[in-house]
């Protein structure tokens, strides 16, 4: 676990963005080159049903009914895993909360804890350019593994790094259902938006590309809780 930087406060950090729009690639960087937990709704979700927990069950049941996940299925799943986490810690949210029901809820919890929220990242991303991404988007299903044929292609073509089996495509990676998931996402997300302006922790970045953006997000870490002379590790090369 990573300890806060003496002297400043710990960086408690949520992540929004459209699908394919570089939320994980933008965590892993951020990982990398601060002292920072990651905390993914999705890696948690695969977590818990690969597991067999009971959270894990439901899940995927809600899943396997063609539902999306519930509110109370993932605060309960998000609520646990913030319990775990000390109150000095830095951390950052990937992929929740995904509704003003869910956002609430969170607000709750850290509240409760005294470590609420104190900024929020939107990637704001093309449509254009998440939609291309999307369709050279392959995916390792058992593990979440996602590789990009442009940007970040396997070794072998159409084999996982890791485990030498073949990757797929997910069957909602197609325009058409694509621009039906953006256009909901817009609409949970835009009242998520001005609810965090109002409270005036949301910044949002522009770029077409994750190495446009990441330097912006590397800039306004930096400034805002970590020491000027303090180091800054290498990037990873994503």
């Amino acid at each position: 676990m990573s300890q806060m930087i003496q002297g400043y406060a710990p960086l408690r950090l949520l992540l929004i963005g459209s699908p394919g729009s570089g939320k994980g690639t933008q965590s892993v960087r951020i990982q990398n080159n601060f002292e920072v937990d990651c905390i993914s709704s999705g890696d948690l979700l695969r977590k818990n049903i690969a597991q067999g927990t009971e959270i894990g069950k439901r899940a995927a049941k809600e899943m396997k009914n063609g539902a999306f996940v519930s509110d109370e299925v993932m605060v309960q799943l998000i609520d646990t895993e913030l319990n775990k986490i000390g109150p000095h810690q830095s951390w950052l949210l990937d992929g929740f909360p995904r509704t003003m029901t869910q956002a609430k809820a969170l607000d709750e919890t850290l509240e409760e804890g005294d470590q609420p929220l104190n900024l929020v990242i939107h990637l704001d991303v093309p449509e254009e350019v998440i939609l291309q991404r999307i369709m050279d988007r392959w995916v390792h299903i058992p593990s979440g593994r996602v590789y990009n044929m442009t940007y970040n292609p396997p070794k072998q073509p159409g084999i996982d790094d890791i485990t030498g089996e073949r990757l797929e495509r997910r069957p909602d990676d197609n325009p058409e259902t694509f621009k039906i998931r953006l256009q909901k996402h817009h609409e949970l997300t835009e009242p998520l938006l001005d609810y965090y302006k109002q409270r005036n922790i949301l910044v949002s970045l522009a770029g077409k590309t994750s190495d446009e953006i990441y330097p912006q997000i590397r800039e306004l870490l930096q400034a805002r809780f970590k020491p000027e002379d303090a180091p800054i590790e290498a990037e990873a090369q994503l």
